[in-house]
């Protein structure tokens, strides 16, 4: 017996690997390239810090994991596999960004029953997408194939982000203040959190919704926050930042009111953005109602104004279209609002922060 008869195609992972170089070498900036000191195939990624430190301080790396969950079995279900690398990407680089971090570089790790060099190159060209958002380096990665372990067509994809930020530049939270306003800033829909909640509440994949499959819908890719808001903190002082994601509102927002040195805010929220439709849908699937398209859409809207049950089920769970919260001085917040309204990244002042226990209540 061999490596191929135990189901491992050791071809096919060549193959993979000629197809990531170049998507690899296309995430190398022209700020960071010159920093990668090798390249895809080696026993490990070599990044100099020599440039991206310059003129810090006291330079401090900061990294983030993370990975896609059970999206990935909508990408399967759809064949569409070229935007959860994105998501991928987007989920650890924007918890390093949480720090005022600036995203360097990603490794990814794959891994599947049986190796499919198209679909691998698809995955990862979805990660080398979100890295070039990012403006940060596809460093390396590793790619398992372990049959009998995952079912075959079945992939799973994680990573993590290392980023810098100068010590006296480290947003902790403890520079958050009572009266501080609240910006939320806008989500492309779920992102990648709650699907094995999604996947259990909409079953149908091929349903009409707003003119495309539901499924293509919840395939909207993570949205990447990091150009706008390292713009932003060159131009305003943040005080604290929190990327929503497992745990919505409830879990993510006391995270950056919480510091070494204060006992904790609570963060009073007020519904003043439209919740996008992907969530209405998921509400009424959630309920159990029966219905499907618009009717359903309605009908979730309608129960998220109404069972405060479900409501604080779906705000414990998902984003509710807003993915990054940033807490700052009450003053500054029409100009951090309009500032990334003009960057493409619709922001509403969604609350303030007041005296409590690290909690979130709503008005």
């Amino acid at each position: 017996m061999n490596y191929s008869e135990a189901g491992v195609n050791i071809n096919e992972g060549y193959r993979a690997v000629e197809k990531y170089r170049d998507l690899a070498a296309g995430t190398l900036s022209v700020s960071l390239g010159k920093s990668v000191l090798n390249g895809i195939g080696s026993f490990a990624g070599i990044f100099s810090l020599k440039d991206t430190a310059g003129g810090m301080e006291e330079p401090v790396l900061v990294s983030g994991t993370d990975g896609v969950g059970t999206k990935l079995d909508i990408a399967r279900v759809m064949k569409k596999y070229d935007t959860v690398g994105i998501d991928c990407v987007a989920m650890c680089v924007n918890d390093v960004l949480c720090h005022g971090a600036r995203p360097l570089f990603f490794l990814d790790y794959l891994a599947c029953g049986k190796l499919d060099a198209g679909i691998a190159a698809e995955l990862v060209q979805g990660v080398a997408a979100g890295c070039r958002e990012a403006d940060c380096v596809l460093l390396g990665g590793e790619t398992a194939e372990m049959p009998g372990f995952y079912d075959e067509g079945k992939y799973d994809i994680a990573g993590f982000a290392v980023g810098i930020v100068d010590r006296k530049n480290i947003i902790d939270g403890s520079a958050v203040r009572e009266g501080d306003a609240l910006i939320g800033i806008a989500s492309s829909g779920p992102h990648s959190n709650g699907f094995s909640l999604i996947r259990r509440a909409l079953p149908g994949m091929t349903e009409d919704f707003g003119g495309m499959p539901l499924g293509r819908a919840l395939l909207e890719p993570t949205r990447i926050y990091v150009k706008p808001i390292l713009g932003l903190l060159s131009e305003i002082p943040v005080h604290g930042m929190a990327h929503i994601t497992g745990g919505g509102f409830y879990e993510n927002i006391p995270r950056m009111l919480l510091s070494f040195e204060n006992h904790g805010f609570n963060a009073l929220i007020s519904i003043s953005w439209i919740i996008p439709a992907i969530f209405h849908r998921i509400a009424a699937g959630i309920a159990e109602l029966g219905k499907t398209g618009a009717a359903a859409e309605k009908a979730g809207a309608e129960l998220l104004q109404t069972d405060h049950a479900l409501r604080k089920t779906m705000f414990n769970t998902f984003n509710m279209g807003i993915g990054f919260v940033i807490a700052l001085n009450k003053k500054d917040a029409p100009r951090a609002k309009e500032y990334l309204d003009e960057r493409g990244f619709p922001a509403w002042e969604i609350g303030k922060v007041i005296t409590g226990r690290s909690e979130v209540l709503f008005e």
